[in-house]
């Protein structure tokens, strides 16, 4: 039986506001976090991300107030990441109402944390976070940690084959290249993953087109779609999606 593909607004958030750049930089405003998940849910989107893009970075923690505050007002599941760093920041974030919560940089420091999290809550609610940039090379993609701002020496394809091994539910992977560009998702990067794993992997980074989210799903294998500009400065609404890929053929729930 077919899965229903997934359509996720992400909310990156800095200093308590929705903001969206271009490659990891160059950010800027895009509403209160509030309002713009209440109208995602109305628009009938399937889960809702929400990422503290600067809480690694600043060393703090994911500002919990505002995680209760969406949860109250939307009625999808949430997904939460951003300065995740052990067992007990994943126990306040379910507790604030996160149905999932999404880890990086710290899983990459101590891989051990996913088996622990896995182990003690289950792995539907782990989501392993994967920013991955094209390297030197041009033969691979290298993941980064730190909101983009660190360079590790992990290769992507072994690291997604780590994280699967360890406990993870799913793989959020963002290309770096393409975040922001509006240019399209690394469809060989998405597919190279999501060929090599047996869990989802939700795609990130690149939405411009319908064509676009199309691609993601039947050309990259995704699946799950996540988009950020597109939605939040209405390009397309979660409904125009969704229409536009049942009727090329995509499973999704309308």
């Amino acid at each position: 039986m077919s899965v229903a593909k997934r359509i996720i607004p992400c909310l990156d958030i800095d200093n308590g506001r929705v903001v969206k750049g271009t490659k990891f930089k160059n950010i800027r405003d895009a509403g209160d976090p509030v309002e713009v998940a209440k109208r995602y849910d109305l628009e009938g989107a399937d889960e809702i991300a929400f990422l503290d893009i600067t809480a690694t970075h600043e060393n703090r923690k994911t500002i919990i107030d505002v995680v209760e505050k969406v949860a109250d007002e939307v009625f999808i599941p949430l997904t939460v990441g951003g300065g995740v760093s052990s067992f007990s920041d994943v126990k306040n974030l379910l507790n604030a109402g996160a149905d999932k919560v999404t880890i990086n940089s710290a899983a990459v420091a101590n891989p051990h944390i996913i088996d622990e999290i896995s182990n003690k809550i289950g792995n539907q609610c782990v989501v392993a976070a994967i920013d991955a940039k094209k390297n030197n090379q041009g033969n691979g993609w290298t993941v980064y940690t730190h909101g983009g701002r660190r360079e590790t020496n992990l290769d992507v394809y072994e690291w997604a084959l780590e994280v699967q091994k360890r406990g993870v539910g799913e793989i959020l992977l963002t290309s770096m290249d393409r975040d922001g560009t509006k240019e399209g998702f690394d469809i060989d990067l998405l597919k190279l993953i999501s060929d090599a794993v047996t869990i989802p992997v939700i795609a990130s980074g690149g939405a411009g087109t319908l064509e676009h989210l199309k691609k993601a799903v039947l050309d990259g294998h995704s699946d799950a779609i996540l988009a950020a500009s597109i939605f939040h400065f209405s390009v397309y609404s979660v409904k125009e999606v969704k229409e536009y890929l049942k009727k090329h053929g995509v499973l999704v729930r309308l």
